[in-house]
């Protein structure tokens, strides 16, 4: 009888730390089990604006705290993987291909919706070293430049002071998916043996270089995308490309840059922890011109951070990020920012 009542009582502890032991307990199944939630930052204002936006509605609208973790594309992207970072706002897809259906194929990480997919990147020249700016007194520099390939006709006009003779082409930074794009690219457009393949530090290092170019009206040429505070400031021109083709674009580069969506990805633990949030998530949706307006505010007024931003665009564009989330939500959300 007495190992009887033992193994009763063992029985009743067990069930009841099943009952009474989660931190969720007397919580409906669609509430968070989470205090934090942490967010990719992988280097470029636009998916600090977005974090920003998206930490606004997590921490006010849902009552759930917010972190940002910084790194390289390759370490970001692994952190998500591995449950170190929660949100991904801005992944963008094509870039790191293979590690993305990588990850997605192991159940790693979600896509749960696509922010943007009208971007575009690839190689650029100031307008002017094309067309010349009469406004400006600067007559054209390069009137039969059209692609990427007619650069190694130019070297002279991109001039690299530390290897006269050559040009230099700003490269992505090291550590960014396309800095890997772009050097294959000089390889395959046999732009090695006339250009300097840069490779900044950082991204305020290209926009430094293209700045002061810019101003003197010199030339220029090197890596950049869209949509940016760059590309919204500054006339640019996208030099041409083979139309993308998978197979080239896989074994060369020798194409455009192909379509990217620019995905909103969570660690795959947190539709658990977190539905509502990533209900929240997966109505997320902008444009490359309503990231850029963002970008442009920053641009505008010198020295306005990400989150100033994000929070002038919140106000400017009410009606589209109330979209995303119930009348509740938006309500919490839009008292905080009164």
């Amino acid at each position: 009888m007495k190992k009887l009542l033992i193994s009763l009582s063992a029985v009743l502890l067990v069930v009841l730390a099943a009952c009474g032991g989660s931190d969720t307990e007397g919580k409906e199944d669609s509430e968070p089990s989470v205090d934090k939630l942490v967010l990719a930052d992988a280097g470029w204002n636009s998916i600090r604006v977005h974090n920003s936006i998206a930490q606004k509605i997590i921490e006010e609208g849902y009552g759930i705290d917010t972190e940002v973790t910084p790194g390289s594309t390759a370490a970001t992207v692994q952190g998500l993987r591995e449950g170190d970072i929660d949100v991904y706002t801005e992944l963008w897809t094509d870039n790191i291909k293979e590690a993305y259906e990588e990850a997605i194929e192991a159940g790693d990480f979600e896509k749960v919706s696509t922010n943007f997919d009208d971007n575009m990147q690839g190689i650029y020249v100031p307008t002017y070293v094309i067309e010349g700016d009469e406004e400006r007194g600067i007559e054209p520099m390069a009137p039969e430049l059209e692609t990427v390939e007619d650069l190694k006709n130019y070297p002279e006009l991109f001039e690299d002071e530390a290897e006269p003779g050559k040009g230099r082409l700003i490269n992505a930074p090291s550590g960014w998916a396309a800095e890997k794009s772009i050097t294959q690219k000089m390889e395959t457009y046999g732009l090695n043996d006339t250009f300097v393949n840069f490779k900044p530090g950082s991204d305020a290092a290209i926009v430094a270089s293209l700045a002061d170019a810019y101003e003197a009206g010199e030339p220029w040429v090197g890596y950049y995308w869209s949509p940016t505070a760059v590309t919204a400031k500054y006339d640019l021109t996208l030099l041409e490309e083979p139309a993308f083709d998978r197979e080239t674009w896989d074994e060369t580069k020798g194409t455009e840059f192909p379509p990217n969506d620019v995905a909103v990805g969570v660690h795959k633990d947190v539709p658990e922890a977190a539905p509502e949030v990533v209900e929240f998530l997966s109505n997320y949706e902008t444009s490359s011109a309503l990231t850029e307006e963002a970008l442009d505010y920053m641009n505008e007024n010198e020295g306005a951070s990400a989150e100033e931003a994000a929070l002038w665009w919140m106000d400017k564009h009410e009606d589209v990020w109330t979209s995303w989330v119930p009348e509740d939500v938006a309500d919490k959300v839009k008292d905080s920012l009164e």
